[in-house]
């Protein structure tokens, strides 16, 4: 059965499932324009996954093939991985950040085993245990989901207005859950006359009751060294500043009062970066901070995978106390170990 929400003003939502993940599903959004429905996000590649946006979109009163276009929020495979089913049912075209493009570009032409290596040299750099990266460097022949993602034909340019004929819909960049991520603010008056300026589809960069994973843009082909979290909170005042009347986010639910809850966030990251340094009264490595942060489990309940999600999150916070001249690395020390300053 299908699962649609009509949020007024030509906008409905289906929730398309993300198997084997406890967000449960994605929101995928159809925006109505004069040249057919455009999509924002398209959902896991699955065939469950499908069937259920296929399902969604007969429940809107429209099909896949009469798709117009597809805006994708950033390059993971819950939100870019039908894009190339969609396309070659309807011949859309498919929209995604320059930045984001280029990791989709670089992750078409790497060979999985590339991924796994690259992966067991950062585990074993942030002070991961042998065993835990000893599974990596035997994962010859295994593949990932998202490996073969839809290179797309346009690019979403920041400050600019998307191709939706009928409709006024703005890319705004919001780096720091992917370099690429952005938010498209739907510039029309609230079809419920709610305070604000507009509704923005935020994918996951605003959520109303969970963060994003802000890890390290991770990617076997750029060794630039990057400050996600610091651009995910400039992102965040960003967005607060927009003051739009609705958040239409990937996940959860729609809500309002966006500033109240950039805020919120903003708070939560500052109390997290203070709890950090207290941890690093000694020296930790990457890992050993992980191991000692709070995270919505124990972590020895924490599966592998999530773990090297754990570690990179608290990389990319390590980073940011390292800019801000709050935290250092300790000279000498294999694998490099970080202290409070």
């Amino acid at each position: 059965m299908a699962e649609t929400f009509d949020h007024g003003g030509g906008v409905r939502s289906v929730r398309v499932p993300i198997p084997d993940n406890p967000l449960g599903h994605t929101l995928v959004y159809v925006v109505d324009t004069d040249r057919g429905p455009v999509l924002v996000d398209t959902g896991w590649d699955d065939p469950g996954s499908w069937e259920a946006l296929a399902a969604g979109l007969a429940d809107c009163g429209t099909a896949v093939r009469e798709v117009y276009g597809v805006v994708v929020t950033h390059h993971h495979p819950d939100h870019h991985g039908l894009s190339a089913r969609v396309r070659e049912a309807s011949g859309a075209w498919v929209a995604l950040h320059a930045a984001d493009a280029a990791i989709v570009r670089r992750t078409r032409e790497g060979r999985p085993e590339r991924w796994f290596a690259y992966m067991a040299g950062k585990l074993a750099a942030a002070g991961a245990p042998e065993e835990h990266v000893a599974p990596l460097r035997s994962a010859r022949g295994r593949t990932l989901p998202g490996l073969a993602p839809a290179l797309p034909d346009r690019e979403i340019v920041a400050g600019e207005l998307l191709d939706l004929p009928g409709r006024r819909l703005r890319a705004v960049w919001t780096p720091g859950h992917t370099p690429g991520h952005v938010c498209l603010h739907l510039e029309e008056e609230h079809p419920a006359q709610l305070p604000g300026r507009g509704r923005l589809f935020s994918g996951d960069h605003l959520l109303p009751g969970i963060t994003p994973h802000i890890g390290l843009y991770e990617d076997p082909g750029d060794a630039t060294v990057t400050d996600p979290l610091g651009d995910y909170l400039d992102s965040l005042e960003r967005v607060g500043r927009l003051v739009p009347a609705e958040i239409l986010p990937a996940h959860q639910h729609a809500f309002t009062d966006a500033p109240g809850r950039v805020r919120a966030l903003l708070d939560h990251h500052e109390r997290r970066l203070a709890g950090l340094l207290d941890l690093l009264a000694e020296p930790l490595t990457p890992w050993r901070l992980a191991e000692r942060m709070e995270w919505n489990r124990p972590w020895e309940d924490i599966p592998y995978g999530s773990r090297n999600i754990a570690v990179s999150e608290a990389e990319s916070h390590l980073r940011r106390l390292v800019k801000l001249g709050r935290a250092e690395p300790v000279a000498g020390s294999e694998p490099v170990a970080y202290v409070a300053v």
